[in-house]
């Protein structure tokens, strides 16, 4: 077992990567927790479509399993707040429970986390491979 963690410094790609992963590492009936800061109302209640959520400080975690909609969902979604983030998905944090790792996209996808295999990680870093320089990338034990 292994992580590894990416950050987007080239704000300007594009979230074809982001879906990737998603497609790879969130499954129907995977467990997962999306977090949204207390001010995120909307997202808040979208999210709460997929699971119950509890306020934790200042953010409400959603907790629950990935939807066939839920996927759908975050297949297609272009948010349009790009402002501060070129953002990946409108939820600030989505933590998905896959098989044998854990797949974190913080920062409203902009922020990859994943402690997993090294066939996890070795899938994130040839997905990332094509974007260059717009990642920082640590891989680690």
């Amino acid at each position: 077992m292994g992580y590894i963690h990416a950050d987007m410094v080239d704000h300007s790609v594009s979230s074809e990567w982001w879906e990737e992963l998603i497609r790879h590492f969130a499954d129907v009936g995977d467990e997962m927790e999306i977090r949204c800061w207390k001010e995120e109302t909307v997202e808040i209640s979208r999210a709460s479509m997929y699971g119950a959520p509890s306020e934790e400080g200042y953010e409400v975690s959603v907790k629950g399993t990935v939807t066939p909609q839920l996927l759908a969902e975050l297949l297609a979604e272009d948010p349009a707040d790009k402002d501060i983030y070129n953002k990946m998905t409108k939820y600030f944090t989505i933590m998905v429970y896959h098989k044998s790792c854990i797949f974190s996209s913080e920062h409203y996808g902009t922020e990859i986390y994943l402690s997993g295999t090294d066939d996890d990680i070795s899938f994130i870093s040839k997905v990332l491979e094509p974007y260059g320089d717009c990642f920082s990338v640590g891989i680690g034990e």
